[in-house]
């Protein structure tokens, strides 16, 4: 009879920690550019935009995989700390055999999915010719795997879908505004339309934990130096300028996403602020530099892909904030992700990744 009392204990316990496994989210679905890109690109015959090639991937995987980073994206990380495996570029699972006998029978894999596509753009015209993926695109992947039923209800209910976009298109506006009929704010707010088109669609398909992320500081990039009157001692404010007001409209979109969108829970990862504290304090966070590209050629090595003809790769990339002439090191990647997985509202509100990966939303 003593024992009883334990049993009870030890079973309420374990109940309780069975709950919590039950609802912690298994599954992301991914969509968005080369930040997030696994290697979509390198399945897309006549791609232009590639990153298939050394010495890209050097530093995790030792070989290039795909991914403009020397190692692990944001997306990659976020999985680890969830405990799953990464997920798979889209590209590589299904591309054109989608609807064949090859896939007929061939469900996402319960760790979830990745569509996005290196140098796309939120915008469909962005980089159409250089062979990307659109995040429009993107989306009639989605509902194609769900309408061949490789991807079920379920699991996209159960799942945190990421989006990370608008870098390209605000980076190809700005190397030529002349070309555009429309003004730098008229130009955001297409994107936006867009951003909230997305959202639209994935919550009608079952999406109910939902983070957007963000775009970082574009006018320090060291590709920044392709900009018209763009220096190479200090970030490009036109650029962030435009940055900003794009972000601002994207947390905008967040916040109304529990509003608008019944039993859906929204997050906005603030990477721009985020980035930006780490560059302003460089030795705290390991980094000896925070203005040039370890891999690439050129001022800043902002003017060469890192891999291409005539480029130079730093002893340490993990030391540099900038990997190539457009994105992160691996390191970036990995003090950013443990920020929106972790951190306080500075970096991601209203609550962080691990909050909205394990809270229990009522049936909608």
């Amino acid at each position: 009879m003593e024992r009883f009392p334990q049993l009870v204990i030890f079973l309420s316990v374990f109940l309780l920690f069975s709950a919590y496994a039950n609802a912690h989210v298994k599954s992301l679905i991914i969509f968005g550019d080369s930040l997030f890109d696994p290697g979509n690109n390198r399945y897309i015959k006549n791609c232009t935009i590639q990153a298939n090639f050394p010495p890209y991937g050097s530093t995790f995987f030792h070989r290039p995989t795909g991914r403009f980073s020397n190692g692990r994206t944001v997306a990659d990380f976020i999985a680890q700390h969830m405990g799953i495996k990464f997920q798979k570029p889209y590209q590589k699972l299904y591309g054109k055999n989608l609807g064949s006998i090859i896939v007929k029978h061939f469900p996402v894999q319960a760790h979830g999915i990745n569509f996005a596509s290196a140098g796309s753009g939120i915008l469909p015209e962005t980089n159409k010719y250089a062979g990307v993926t659109p995040l429009e695109v993107q989306l009639q992947q989605f509902q194609e795997l769900i309408h061949y039923k490789h991807l079920h209800r379920d699991q996209i209910s159960k799942s945190i879908f990421f989006l990370e976009a608008g870098s390209n298109d605000i980076f190809t506006y700005l190397q030529a505004p002349e070309k555009s009929t429309l003004s730098p704010i008229a130009f955001v707010d297409s994107m936006l339309r867009e951003a909230a088109n997305f959202l639209d669609i994935i919550y009608q398909h079952g999406a109910r934990k939902i983070a957007i992320f963000s775009v970082g500081p574009m006018g320090c990039i060291p590709g920044r130096i392709n900009l018209p009157n763009a220096s190479t001692h200090r970030c490009y404010a036109g650029a962030n300028k435009m940055t900003k007001y794009y972000n601002y409209g994207l947390e905008r979109l967040v916040y109304s996403i529990r509003r608008k969108y019944r039993g859906a829970i929204g997050v906005y990862g603030e990477v721009f602020n985020t980035a930006q504290r780490l560059r302003v304090r460089p030795k705290l966070h390991g980094f000896s530099n925070v203005n040039s590209a370890c891999c690439g050629a050129g001022p800043l090595k902002g003017r060469v892909q890192c891999g291409e003809k005539g480029y130079t790769m730093c002893s340490n990339a993990n030391e540099y904030f900038y990997w190539d002439y457009f994105h992160p090191s691996e390191h970036t990647y990995e003090l950013i992700s443990k920020a929106l997985w972790s951190g306080g509202r500075y970096a991601i509100r209203p609550m962080n990744l691990r909050t909205l990966a394990n809270i229990t939303l009522p049936h909608s």
